[in-house]
């Protein structure tokens, strides 16, 4: 990617349902070297990686990846690219990038969050992405949505992760997330209207930008459930009004988002409240 925001090169593959850490390592080595293939050389290697994990990636865990678990990917990473890599969690970067060039980019308070395999998010405070005191600030996939609800991977019950994302809505209905539904639909926006409720609440945020595959695929049944709940909500003259849209970015939103984390690093203005 460049560092006027366009994506010069993308691939993906499906997460592979496998057991072994280096498996899934290997994989991903060769996705990189897929996009990288006849490029020009690169500096650093920016990633977004669910959560959580300790301070810049030396150790992830994402729990929606369960061959990961304390797995050394940054300094994996290192060795097997011979350049500088920069891990922060996934939500966070995208965040990050629609503060650089999405939805974001007039904003000093909002959350950016993605539904999708996982449940994440990001917070920008004061113009600031909000780190936390290990990093793992913004895991908004783990605020409790039902109290007597369905048992999350992270041993919690009633998560917004364990009622909303892809794998919890599958296990619901019994079929893939595409094949869900209206009500399913709807459910799955209330139950992340709850969540956001009490985030906007509670830190007098502006706006809330929201991206992944369920968020992105389930579209304005799933929007507009959401901002219902929101509006119940948020009964606070502060909070009143705050609305959730889709992120900027579209589905390039973890790319760009991931490329702001190594443009940042190398002291690369990334920045929220852009002028332009």
């Amino acid at each position: 990617m460049s560092s006027d925001g366009r994506v010069l090169a993308r691939d993906e593959v499906p997460t592979p349902s496998t057991t072994s850490q280096d498996a899934l390592f290997e994989e991903l080595v060769d996705l990189i070297g897929t996009v990288t293939k006849n490029r020009a050389s690169y500096d650093i290697c920016g990633v977004g990686c669910g959560g959580p994990m300790t301070p810049n990636g030396a150790l992830v865990s994402p729990l929606n990846i369960p061959a990961w678990r304390s797995f050394p990917l940054s300094s994996k990473l290192e060795d097997a690219l011979g350049v500088s890599v920069v891990i922060d969690n996934d939500a966070k970067a995208l965040a990050l990038g629609e503060a650089w060039y999405g939805a974001g980019r007039k904003l000093r308070n909002f959350l950016a969050m993605v539904v999708s395999t996982g449940v994440g998010g990001g917070l920008v405070v004061d113009g600031m992405l909000l780190d936390g005191a290990s990093g793992n600030a913004g895991h908004i996939g783990h605020v409790i949505v039902e109290p007597e609800g369905a048992q999350c991977g992270c041993g919690a019950q009633g998560c917004l992760e364990a009622e909303a994302s892809g794998p919890a809505i599958e296990r619901r209905i019994g079929t893939k997330p595409s094949n869900a539904d209206t009500s399913e639909k709807v459910r799955a926006g209330t139950m992340v209207g709850r969540a956001v409720a009490s985030v906007v609440n509670l830190l007098n945020l502006e706006q809330v930008l929201i991206g992944g595959s369920v968020a992105l695929g389930f579209g304005e049944h799933f929007l507009g459930a959401a901002n219902r709940e929101l509006a119940q909500r948020c009964q606070l003259e502060f909070s009143q009004g705050v609305r959730i849209s889709t992120v900027g970015l579209g589905h390039d939103a973890p790319i760009v988002g991931a490329a702001a984390l190594g443009f940042r690093s190398m002291e690369i203005a990334v920045s929220s409240s852009r002028s332009d």
